[in-house]
């Protein structure tokens, strides 16, 4: 049995329940959205954690799950929720509830996409950064400061920057022009993350177990997320093949982390190096997979069954 846990319309959620369907697995969907349906019992054993989850027209005991897809959002932001107050029993009952899932996944003998333990690095860029380096690639120069002299400092010595949030918390990467220099002051009271900016294509790696499912990204914006607003048009998307011996870096990177499915930011500065900006434990795939074809979604189902991967480094499509 398969849980895949979040909300049914979140877009990489839904493919990976289409694609378990296609396939006839059993699965069983948890709507978070009905959190107030829910409930979760669980118990130790000889045989470890256990219990039973149930809701709207299911029931589960945890011993029968081999997989689960867990992708639950920051459920203080439910639609369900709004208006209740912080301390509600609803409130407080919806955290118990994704607390305790979480924990039982940590530990299951299931395979967990992914673990909540192994999202850590996640959220401390800098910390990550290390992690990077330390396994083969390179990184961007980087300064982390509330000092407006050192980033002049910095921006001297390295030329063209780009700006970002230090923590995991979702940003828009964007270049430091004269205008934000003038802002600088700003920063004394919040540090900021600067980095020489790295030239070259944007390419990004899913990595589903072994599987490797590249994606080049053809934009002028500095952060493609948002290329409409900072180039004018869309970020166009193809499949890419890595070389061997960056795809099984890659492989190896996540798995280090613990990490069953992960995103890597890869660039391929003029100078040769492979340039990893940072790793996504939870990615959105499924604008990757829309944009170019390519199965990511179905080799994450196969994933949860535990069905071997049909090829080590997935080629274009």
């Amino acid at each position: 049995m398969i849980l895949v846990c979040g909300i049914p319309s979140e877009t990489s959620l839904a493919r990976v329940i289409e694609a378990l369907c296609r396939r006839e697995l059993p699965h069983v969907v948890v709507n978070q959205r009905q959190v107030r349906d829910l409930a979760l019992e669980l118990r130790t054993g000889s045989s470890g954690l256990g219990g039973r989850l149930t809701g709207p027209g299911f029931g589960v005991d945890l011993d029968d799950v081999g997989g689960v897809y867990l992708r639950f959002m920051d459920d203080r932001r439910l639609p369900e929720l709004v208006g209740e107050p912080e301390d509600s029993p609803a409130r407080r009952s919806s955290r118990v509830l994704h607390d305790h899932i979480g924990h039982w996944a940590e530990h299951a003998e299931a395979r967990v996409v992914n673990r909540y333990g192994a999202m850590g690095s996640n959220f401390s860029k800098p910390f990550q950064s290390q992690l990077l380096r330390e396994a083969g690639f390179h990184v961007p120069a980087t300064l982390i400061t509330n000092d407006p002299d050192r980033v002049d400092a910095f921006a001297d010595e390295h030329g063209r920057l780009v700006y970002k949030s230090i923590s995991g918390e979702r940003s828009i990467v964007a270049a430091l022009d004269r205008s934000d220099r003038e802002r600088l002051e700003r920063i004394r009271w919040c540090p900021v993350q600067f980095q020489a900016f790295v030239d070259g294509p944007n390419v990004r790696v899913h990595t589903v177990g072994d599987e490797v499912y590249a994606t080049i990204v053809d934009t002028d914006a500095v952060d493609y997320r948002y290329a409409s607003q900072q180039a004018g048009q869309p970020a166009r998307f193809s499949p890419f093949t890595l070389p061997d011996d960056v795809a099984e870096r890659c492989v190896r990177f996540a798995a280090s982390l613990g990490l069953e499915v992960a995103g890597l930011d890869l660039k391929f500065p003029s100078d040769g190096r492979v340039v990893c900006l940072e790793v996504n434990p939870s990615p959105v795939f499924s604008y990757f997979e829309a944009n170019t074809g390519q199965p990511i979604a179905d080799a994450v189902a196969r994933l949860l069954t535990g069905s071997p991967a049909t090829r080590r480094h997935a080629a274009p499509v």
